[in-house]
């Protein structure tokens, strides 16, 4: 049953994003490099590894969206969407600025984007790289199929952002402003969350639509969930080193993101 929570247009939506510009080479970076210096070792190597896969994910991404723009439904969706493919390359001018001026040793970045890279050969990891990339292809090739922008929408707003996102941003925000460091990353890091969430609300608009004019359409959902879910807990089960870092109790990544996802989904009007 949907959930008859207000949303806001793709217009509205547009309005907010030029309300709330930002720019990532005006963030004050000056105190992060003496606070990645001064963290221990198990912080510093949490903070490599999230930057290093935000990179990774930023990248990937950024160069898989097109597709989304040219499946516009009108002016107004054309017009967010073209707002989000811009944000997505703000943040990665965002974290490649602060590994070039705030990370001491930027070639360790470096070496743990190759690492994150390479994870994505793993099997969990691999299946949301292959589902976006072809779920992203079928898009430029069919921009008119309505199956095909549901299920790319419910990869990347409703899975990537919506669900894995919310919950790093959640978790990795939570852990710097308990400790009081990385003033800069927190500031950028925070905008982005923010950028995001504008991003996720579009998502969860569409596909709310999408399955109120063919209910056939929660079924594309539905089908791209039940593949996808094995890699969402996986990816939300993180070592149990991990965990002490954050301070979290064990699950609770699980439990954040499932929640999220859930809530999601009965705003769309999708029983799982």
């Amino acid at each position: 049953m949907r959930t008859e929570t207000p949303l806001p247009s793709a217009q509205q939506l547009y309005v907010d994003w030029e309300g709330a510009h930002w720019s990532a080479h005006d963030i004050d970076l000056s105190r992060d490099r003496a606070d990645m210096a001064a963290l221990g070792d198990s912080e510093r190597l949490l903070l490599y590894f999230a930057l290093s896969s935000l990179m990774v994910a930023e990248e990937r991404i950024s160069t898989q969206f097109v597709g989304l723009v040219l499946a516009q439904d009108d002016e107004e969706d054309g017009s967010f969407l073209c707002t989000q493919l811009v944000d997505e390359v703000r943040h990665m001018q965002f974290y490649a600025r602060f590994q070039s001026e705030a990370v001491a040793d930027p070639a360790t970045i470096g070496a743990h984007v190759a690492r994150s890279r390479a994870v994505l050969e793993a099997p969990f990891k691999l299946l949301f790289d292959e589902a976006l990339v072809q779920a992203h292809a079928r898009l430029c090739r069919e921009p008119s199929n309505r199956d095909a922008k549901v299920d790319f929408v419910t990869i990347y707003h409703l899975v990537l952002e919506g669900t894995l996102g919310v919950t790093t941003s959640h978790f990795l925000l939570g852990f710097l402003r308990s400790r009081g460091v990385l003033p800069g990353f927190v500031a950028g890091y925070s905008k982005i969350a923010a950028d995001e969430g504008r991003h996720i609300t579009y998502g969860t608009q569409f596909l709310r639509q999408a399955v109120a004019a063919d209910p056939g359409m929660a079924d594309v959902v539905r089908g791209r969930l039940q593949q996808l879910m094995p890699a969402i807990t996986e990816t939300l089960s993180p070592p149990d080193s991990v965990i002490a870092v954050l301070g979290a109790k064990p699950g609770a990544l699980v439990d954040h993101g499932l929640g999220a996802l859930r809530r999601r989904l009965e705003m769309i009007g999708v029983e799982v």
